[in-house]
């Protein structure tokens, strides 16, 4: 979609349904700005899922009072100002001030200039505002822009209000700090811009590049660590937003912290592969292509515990984790044997730093543990006793699919003459789920037939059934018998 077109679905049609309200927010004497990532993503001709308007003029109560006047309000952030009206994709805020540390006290402060607002923004691409109020100009000028690289356009400049230089800083992929104490004050700050750089591909200047070399990622006034919640909801953005999400943790090598934030990452610098299997070098740039190569995929799904995105971060976070084992599984000769297992205990502890999850925890475990299952099944022709006992182990966390996800980014990520994963092997994955698909276990293995209700009154519930269970089960998967009967007189011959 062309730029000017984007800038007039979203743009135009968000204030037409707006008209009422700012109106209303104009007569009682305030002035409402479209801020912060609405405007960066309108430049940058992304797409917006919603809209940041800062009311400057009012206090909370009377803009709560304006906003009841138009439907049911609720605070979606109350301790930041922020509301919501129920039909609108659009958070209404107030200019603030914070203190620093890990729970600031926040101070709202409706007499603040716009520009003093912009100067607590993180980076100068977050640092520009668009004065709603001024529907006739920000139409005239929409429809004087028909370029959707248009950024140097002087047009822009009629609309936004840029006090700290954005425009010029997205025009050039520039990442720039608005104001660097500001920016130190909160260490969060430093993994949005890790975030940014994979999502935008956007490069900080030197000046940012300096600061984020040294600057504590504590708490700057208790000392304690930031909250992993907040950096795993970083971690969990720059994955599922970005085309190449490596960037970001390339740029963490770059500045010498990746040792210090992802250390199981750290020890895969230098590692060698064999040329023959890995032209792309050493294990960590292994490992950075097969991450883009997820980040690419357009094959994830709704599932039966989340969404498209949620079976997309599964997948991200194991082919980052993948090859850990490799660290301490490399030999002289280059042979990594046993590299899946021992990968796990790595992978478990990068995780562990970011969240409790437990069954994200238990599925890339699984996922590294058989990353290289799929196609050893394909090349070794395996019949579909093998597929069915794959699909067993990895359940009920993971399915064939899943895993052959993982395997098809783990081979894009081999390009030997440049860093951008190949898009070859899809012949390779569909083959490997027609095979799961002839076994039918591409999405859940196949269903035990003897259950332990058949056993009752014979075996007592407990360790001996559950071992003649898996026996029957064992049965079934190899004999292909699914008979309850003969089964059963199997197990307990």
């Amino acid at each position: 979609m062309k730029h000017e077109k984007l800038l007039e679905k979203l743009l135009l049609d968000m204030l037409e349904k707006l008209s009422p309200i700012l109106h209303a927010i104009k007569s009682a004497g305030g002035t409402a700005y479209l801020v912060g990532g609405s405007v960066r993503d309108l430049v940058l001709a992304r797409a917006l899922k919603d809209f940041d308007i800062e009311v400057h003029g009012l206090d909370l109560a009377e803009l709560e009072k304006i906003l009841r006047q138009f439907g049911d309000v609720v605070f979606v952030g109350k301790q930041f100002g922020v509301l919501r009206l129920y039909y609108l994709d659009v958070d209404w805020s107030l200019p603030r001030r914070d203190s620093i540390g890990r729970k600031p006290e926040v101070i709202f402060d409706p007499a603040m200039t716009l520009e003093q607002a912009c100067r607590r923004r993180d980076l100068t691409i977050n640092a520009m505002a668009i004065n709603l109020h001024e529907h006739e100009k920000i139409t005239q000028v929409i429809n004087n822009i028909n370029n959707i690289n248009n950024t140097e356009n002087s047009l822009y400049k009629d609309i936004i209000i840029d006090p700290y230089g954005g425009l010029e800083d997205s025009k050039n992929r520039c990442l720039r700090a608005v104001d660097i104490k500001l920016f130190t004050q909160d260490p969060l700050r430093f993994f949005r811009v890790m975030q940014f750089i994979g999502r935008f591909e956007m490069q900080p200047d030197h000046e940012l590049n300096t600061l984020c070399q040294t600057m504590s990622l504590s708490d700057t006034i208790t000392g304690q660590a930031l909250a992993r919640e907040r950096i795993f909801e970083e971690i969990k953005k720059l994955l599922l937003k970005s085309k190449r999400p490596s960037l970001g943790f390339r740029w963490l090598k770059k500045i010498e912290r990746l040792h210090e934030i992802f250390p199981e990452l750290y020890v895969l610098i230098d590692v060698p592969q064999r040329r023959d299997y890995h032209p792309e070098g050493d294990v960590f740039e292994h490992s950075m292509q097969a991450l883009d190569a997820a980040a690419v995929c357009d094959s994830y799904h709704e599932t039966s515990w989340g969404s498209g995105d949620d079976e997309k971060f599964l997948i991200s976070i194991a082919v980052l984790c993948h090859d850990l084992g490799k660290a301490t599984t490399t030999d002289e000769l280059l042979h990594c044997h046993g590299h899946e297992e021992a990968g796990v205990l790595p992978a478990q502890k990068l995780l562990k730093r970011l969240t409790d999850d437990i069954f994200l925890s238990k599925a890339v475990s699984k996922l590294v543990r058989y990353h290289l299952a799929p196609f050893m099944l394909l090349r070794e022709g395996a019949g579909a006793r093998a597929y069915k006992r794959l699909a067993a182990k990895l359940w009920p966390e993971v399915t064939m699919r899943q895993l052959g996800l993982v395997a098809l980014a783990d081979h894009r990520g081999r390009n030997g003459v440049g860093s951008e994963p190949l898009e070859l092997y899809q012949d390779r994955f569909d083959q490997f789920i027609t095979k799961a698909q002839h076994a039918n276990v591409v999405h859940k293995p196949e269903a035990p037939v003897l259950l332990g209700r058949h056993l009752l009154g014979i075996v007592a519930p407990g360790p001996k059934m559950g071992e003649l269970l898996a026996k029957a089960y064992d049965i079934q998967i190899d004999e292909n018998i699914i008979d309850v009967d003969e089964l059963k007189r199997r197990v307990l011959q």
